[in-house]
C-alpha cells in the first residue's frame, strides 16, 4: 500500500505542476502578437498537455487503487469530498485542452486576465485537497 500511496503523491504533484503551468502559458498566449513566439506557445501548450494528461491518468488511477483496495483505510466522508474536487480537475484538465484547441486553431477570444483568474483554480482545489486529505473533518 505505501509503494502506491508513494506513487500517488508523485503522479499528482507532477500533475499539479502541468495544471499550474499550462494555464500561465495560456495567459502569454493571450498577450503576444508576434507570429514566431505565437507558434513557440502553442508547441509548447501542446507539448505539455500531452504530457500532463498521462501524469492526470496515473494519479486518478492510484488514487482509485487507494480508496478501492484498501476500504477500511481509505474512507469517510472527507473522501467523497476530495473526489468531487478531483473530478473538478478533470474537467479544468479538460477544459484545458479545449482552450489549446482554441488556441491552436486562432479562436481564442479570451483576455490574459480571464487567463490569470482561471490559472489560480488548481491552487484552490490543491489547498482544499490537501487539508481535506490530512486532517480528514468528517
Amino acid at each position: 500500500m505505501l509503494v502506491i500511496k508513494a506513487l500517488h503523491i508523485v503522479f499528482v504533484v507532477s500533475w499539479f505542476a502541468g495544471l499550474f503551468y499550462l494555464p500561465r502559458i495560456f495567459v502569454n498566449h493571450a498577450m503576444v502578437e508576434d507570429a514566431a513566439t505565437i507558434e513557440r506557445l502553442k508547441l509548447m501548450e501542446h507539448k505539455l498537455y500531452r504530457f500532463m494528461t498521462p501524469l492526470g491518468i496515473l494519479a486518478v488511477g492510484l488514487g482509485l487503487w487507494l480508496w478501492f483496495g484498501y476500504p477500511e483505510v481509505y474512507g469517510g466522508g472527507w473522501l467523497h469530498a476530495k473526489t468531487t474536487l478531483v473530478l473538478g480537475l478533470v474537467g479544468y484538465h479538460l477544459y484545458c485542452g479545449k482552450l489549446l484547441r482554441d488556441f491552436a486553431a486562432g479562436r481564442s477570444r479570451k483576455s490574459h486576465v480571464w487567463y490569470r483568474v482561471f490559472n489560480e483554480v488548481p491552487v484552490l482545489v490543491l489547498v482544499a485537497v490537501v487539508f481535506l486529505a490530512v486532517l480528514k473533518p468528517f
